[in-house]
């Protein structure tokens, strides 16, 4: 089963595109997720499909339940997830309406929480490739077989939010090398590291940053109406790519991947002094 994590203008669009849909309400020792997870159809292919931002966009990205969602897919069987997210670019080549593969993150998150293990003990995950490389590589084939321009890597800046960036940060993040901007993409792939579970994220363009700076009087009312207009297209965009990725009839990865044995040399604190009950409650993890 295949976990698809939807994020803004994603979260809605792909759940009216699973068939046979059951709904699936999970409780994790962090709590609800953002929704009851949609476990269903895409083609020949079973989904487990968890909307980020909740019904009705609830959560802003400070406050998704990251921990709880990932808990929640590792519990009902997913091992890979593909993950989607709005982002502004901080590269004049990577345009409105394109998506992009993310390989690299940088973490400017502070709130959140960013690991299943405080109660258990010392847990020190492998982070140098923070997504799966066999599955990138399925997308980037995947990629070819649509129309729209998708960029094989790019390094997402992470930041907290809920505002945007300053013009003064926006110059600092492209100095950083960093290629988009976005708010939820950490602690996600950390979580999902931990979890052993392959992950991937297609990032959608909605716009420029403020580095770029819009000429002249600018209407902000169709400027708005701009930006959702390009999360729109790109968003048709990602699904036209998740469905070209889950119609090669190959599987995405195996158990055999190095994402799926990331506890095997992290766990840092002697097993005598782990307290059995949490390692108990977080037994999905493991397997």
């Amino acid at each position: 089963m295949i976990g698809i994590i939807g994020g803004t203008g994603l979260g809605d669009a792909l759940a009216g595109c699973l068939a046979d849909v059951q709904t699936q309400t999970v409780n994790t020792p962090f709590g609800k997720p953002s929704d009851v997870i949609h476990i269903g159809k895409l083609g020949s292919n079973k989904v487990a499909f968890l909307n980020r931002h909740g019904p009705g966009h609830r959560f802003n990205p400070s406050s998704v339940p990251y921990a709880a969602n990932i808990f929640a897919l590792k519990k009902v069987g997913v091992k890979t997830v593909i993950a989607s997210g709005a982002v502004g670019s901080l590269r004049q080549d990577y345009e409105p309406k394109q998506l992009v593969l993310v390989d690299q993150f940088i973490d400017k998150t502070f709130r959140r929480q960013n690991t299943f293990f405080d109660k258990l003990g010392a847990v020190h995950c492998e982070l140098a490739q923070p997504c799966c490389g066999p599955l990138r590589k399925q997308l980037s084939h995947a990629a070819k077989k649509i129309k729209t321009k998708v960029h094989p890597d790019g390094t997402y800046v992470c930041m907290e939010g809920p505002q945007f960036s300053s013009r003064a940060e926006s110059m600092m993040h492209r100095g950083w090398g960093g290629s988009l901007i976005g708010m939820t993409a950490m602690p996600e792939a950390k979580l999902a590291r931990e979890a052993q579970m392959c992950y991937a994220l297609v990032a959608l363009v909605s716009d420029y940053d403020c580095w770029q700076e819009h000429h002249g009087q600018t209407d902000k009312q169709l400027l708005i109406k701009e930006i959702i207009g390009n999360l729109n297209t790109a968003t048709e965009n990602a699904i036209a790519l998740i469905k070209a990725l889950l119609e090669q009839g190959s599987d995405l990865c195996d158990d055999g991947c190095p994402c799926r044995k990331t506890l095997e040399l992290a766990v840092w604190t002697k097993s005598d002094v782990i307290n059995a009950r949490e390692r108990q409650k977080l037994a999905p993890l493991f397997e």
